[in-house]
């Protein structure tokens, strides 16, 4: 895994979130939110990253009967929903780019027909159920609380990391500082 970098970095498109140990939040409590979109004035908008579902593609998508790619919680947010995340660029109509080389959606229709054609892996694509949104301020406020830190990120970390170490993993990486916080108790009151 590469190294992430933290310091004085604003909240923008590629960057992710790192929740704080005490962010108690069902949602969010030891989560990584990779940011789509941030300006002031329209909020921003997201995806947790290691929030594994015990369900697969397949359980909840009838266009995609024969796939079973894992399922990850993405956020409260239209919870009835599919959003992913690709790697697959302009073989995807509409897919917005988040960073280089990582694109948010796109025509569904054309990614279902690139599955059935087997022309696209795991490794390339990721689904989630919701997606993370906030209000204009709102993220930015929840800064100021110290609810997050926010730091670059790299499509190997995304994309290949293990969602279930990717938070330890990530205050890992910003140091000693931090580093602290990844063996945590999930629950201090049982420590």
């Amino acid at each position: 895994m590469q190294n992430i970098r933290k310091g004085n970095l604003q909240p923008s498109p590629g960057r992710i979130l790192i929740s704080e140990p005490a962010l108690r939040d069902f949602y969010f409590s030891r989560s990584v939110v990779l940011l789509a979109e941030h300006t002031d004035e329209e909020g921003s908008m997201g995806i947790i990253l290691n929030k594994p579902v015990n369900l697969k593609l397949n359980d909840v998508g009838k266009e995609f009967p024969n796939v079973d790619y894992p399922l990850y919680l993405g956020g409260p947010v239209h919870p009835d929903r599919l959003f992913y995340l690709h790697t697959l660029g302009d073989k995807i109509p509409g897919a917005m780019k988040i960073m280089d080389g990582l694109y948010w959606g796109g025509e569904i229709q054309k990614l279902i027909e690139l599955i059935d054609l087997k022309l696209v892996s795991q490794e390339q694509v990721r689904f989630f159920i919701g997606y993370s949104g906030w209000e204009p301020s709102q993220l930015n406020d929840e800064l100021k609380e110290k609810s997050w830190i926010v730091a670059s990120s790299s499509l190997d970390i995304i994309m290949a990391s293990k969602p279930e170490k990717l938070w330890s993993n990530m205050l890992k990486k910003l140091g000693n500082d931090y580093a602290i916080w990844a063996n945590f108790p999930a629950d201090p009151i049982l420590n």
